[in-house]
């Protein structure tokens, strides 16, 4: 089992992404508790990140929405980092 933090950063920009969304909340919440289960279930479509997120990893909300965060296997940990649109998350 993992357990998942959120950095400063992440929750201001959640609160300002569920402002605009707030029927995403429960798909999060759904995304984050099969997080702490298993980050490797194929459903959530892990995939590790290049260029200058390099080290960082992503998940999907939905086809549009992303998830970034940092992924401690060693430590059992993951960080989330940034929620938004493909492009911003991308950015």
């Amino acid at each position: 089992m993992f357990c998942v933090t959120a950095s400063e950063k992440f929750i201001r920009q959640a609160s300002r992404f569920f402002r605009k969304h707030p029927d995403l909340k429960p798909r999060f919440v759904a995304t984050v508790s099969a997080l702490q289960q298993d980050p490797f279930q194929p459903g959530l479509g892990l995939h590790q990140l290049t260029g200058k997120l390099s080290g960082c990893h992503a998940v999907r909300l939905t086809y549009s929405y992303r998830i970034t965060l940092t992924l401690l296997i060693s430590e059992h940990e993951i960080i989330l980092l940034d929620i938004g649109s493909h492009d911003e998350v991308y950015r």
